[in-house]
């Protein structure tokens, strides 16, 4: 599935990196500890986060993540977000928590 089509289905605001809105996404991850994400997450992961400092886009860049979703109304550090737009990684947002957007995620690719 793209990452259009999730943000879509989800309802995310897409906040960064919509040039990577057409990027494949395999799986979803959810972290806030970034070696756990470098270590664990897999290519064409959605990253599922609260963190916004550019740090996140170097590993979802190094990574090749498909996409950041951004919980409970955080948006990205101006860095971050010009990292994101720099790589075509799309940052995308929700007001909803971490555990009610993994299981819509989960729900949703699982179909």
């Amino acid at each position: 599935m793209k990452v259009r089509e999730v943000a879509e289905k989800l309802g995310l605001t897409v906040i960064s990196g919509a040039a990577g809105l057409d990027n494949e996404i395999n799986e979803g991850y959810s972290s806030d500890l970034l070696s756990d994400v470098m270590g664990s997450a897999g290519s064409g992961d959605i990253w599922i986060t609260l963190q916004t400092h550019k740090n996140v886009m170097a590993i979802a860049s190094l990574k090749d993540l498909a996409a950041v979703i951004l919980v409970k109304g955080f948006a990205p550090d101006p860095d971050m977000a010009e990292q994101s737009d720099e790589e075509s990684i799309p940052v995308l947002g929700t007001s909803e928590d971490t555990f009610t957007i993994n299981g819509r995620l989960y729900n949703l690719l699982k179909q």
